[in-house]
């Protein structure tokens, strides 16, 4: 296919052209000189039929309409109807996504794509690659799901930036999930900078990234960025008619919320999150809602609620085999589980998470899980190690309890969240000062009080001046 083309079309070479213009007019039994009058000349589709000439949008649209076909038909070879259907399949994949099992609806996606591709149709092997993408990502095949996102973005090089926000989010989310939550946060923030400095004021794709920033900032401990982009995110919320759009908005914000203490409103703005992935049938999105209802209430200590909706997201997450977002949500539930004195199931559900392969590790070696685990899930298994470390300290195992917190430190500090991170220290130093290692504790506490300084002071540049917080009145 040629890149020079006439309205965004995308033409075949001349020489493909003239053939395909010769055989249309004999099946016709057409001359070349009733083909081309009054317009034209019989020596021009003459030169044209033997390929010697690019016709240009005029001569395309009078011969096509000689020929009974449209414009698009003649220069591509595709029916004009051809990119409608193959969209609206693409709607069809999209929505099997949204309601039932990522490994259903990729091949789905795949073979879109290949069709997409066949007939040279850019904008729909971006979109089908995007849909692919997110396929990945909820099965937890992060490095194949960055690698789509990354083709998207290529595919849609030349055009403008909001049509490549999509895929942009996506590759960061893989970066999340994968533990390089300052990575994630850099290709956001470029976005966001771009669309900032070039006036593309596209509220949707602004909204998109601002609602994705919450999650890496929150991650990593940087509060005030993530509530600075969560006031932004509103303010834009009147300007979108997206509706899946605005749930993901009100379901980030929430996140902000919580870490205000605000419990009452980041609730509320579940509830708002939920009614819009319930009408619109997203069922990923509606179990992240329980999910994160679920920590709301652990954190309003509400422990009964909280394992309510943690195990009804889990339910949901595995009806759809989701693989990656319900084995994090074991790890939560068993958090749960270990704070209302169910330490064995809670134990039950961890311990498979972590499950090492044939080979033995030693006692100094860092245990690869068996679905989560570096690169994958990074930081709900530094939180199963250390809900393993507590359970063991509090049956009065010190040893297993120091190897479970030492086997996080790692995975932890290669995520950066620095939270967690200085939490863990902490334990970790309580544990050794209990056990009379003085100068060891003395090292864990000053590790992490150099962690819980790192939120915005290192890649993410000066943080936002501090500004009101934001309201649930959305």
């Amino acid at each position: 296919m040629s890149d020079s083309g006439t309205g965004g079309v995308r033409l075949d070479e001349p020489a493909v052209i003239g053939r395909r213009v010769l055989r249309l007019r004999t099946e016709l039994g057409l001359t070349q000189r009733q083909l081309a009058e009054p317009a034209y000349t019989p020596a021009y589709v003459s030169t044209l039929e033997s390929g010697k000439v690019r016709p240009s949008e005029a001569a395309l649209r009078h011969l096509a309409e000689r020929l009974g076909v449209t414009s698009e038909e003649l220069a591509t070879g595709r029916p004009a109807r051809l990119a409608a259907e193959l969209r609206l399949r693409l709607t069809d994949a999209r929505r099997a996504l949204a309601t039932g099992a990522p490994e259903d609806a990729a091949p789905l996606f795949r073979a879109l794509y290949a069709e997409a591709v066949e007939h040279g149709l850019p904008g729909e092997q971006a979109t089908a690659l995007l849909g692919l993408g997110d396929c990945l990502l909820e099965s937890g095949e992060l490095d194949d799901a960055h690698e789509c996102f990354a083709s998207v973005e290529r595919l849609l090089a030349d055009e403008p930036l909001p049509r490549r926000v999509p895929a942009i989010r996506g590759r960061a989310n893989a970066h999340r999930l994968t533990g390089e939550l300052r990575y994630a946060c850099y290709l956001l923030e470029t976005a966001l900078d771009q669309l900032n400095a070039s006036g593309l004021q596209d509220p949707d794709a602004l909204l998109l990234l601002y609602t994705a920033s919450i999650a890496p900032y929150m991650d990593m401990g940087a509060h005030e960025r993530a509530a600075h982009a969560a006031e932004l995110a509103i303010a834009l919320a009147p300007r979108v008619d997206d509706p899946a759009l605005l749930a993901g908005m009100h379901r980030g914000v929430a996140r902000t919320l919580i870490a205000q203490g605000r419990i009452a409103e980041a609730d509320a703005s579940l509830a708002k999150a939920q009614d819009l992935y319930r009408q619109l049938h997203i069922r990923t999105e509606l179990a992240h809602c329980h999910w994160m209802r679920g920590y709301v209430h652990a954190q309003d200590g509400d422990l009964a609620r909280a394992e309510n909706e943690l195990r009804t997201a889990y339910d949901m997450l595995t009806a759809k085999r989701a693989a990656l977002f319900a084995e994090q949500v074991e790890v939560e539930l068993a958090d749960v589980l270990r704070r209302r004195g169910q330490v064995q199931e809670a134990e039950a559900l961890l311990r498979p998470l972590l499950a090492v392969g044939t080979e033995a590790a030693g006692p100094t070696d860092i245990p690869e899980a068996r679905s989560l685990g570096a690169g994958r899930g990074t930081v709900h298994v530094g939180a199963a190690h250390r809900l393993l470390g507590l359970i063991a300290e509090e049956c009065g195992d010190t040893a297993a309890a120091e190897e479970h917190y030492r086997a996080a430190l790692p995975l932890l500090e290669r995520a950066g969240v620095a939270g967690d991170l200085a939490g863990l220290c902490c334990l970790l130093g309580d544990l050794l000062r209990r056990t009379g290692r003085t100068e060891a504790a003395l090292d864990a506490y000053r590790t992490g009080l150099a962690h819980r300084a790192t939120p915005g002071t290192t890649t993410l540049g000066p943080a936002p001046e501090t500004s009101a917080a934001p309201h649930a009145a959305m």
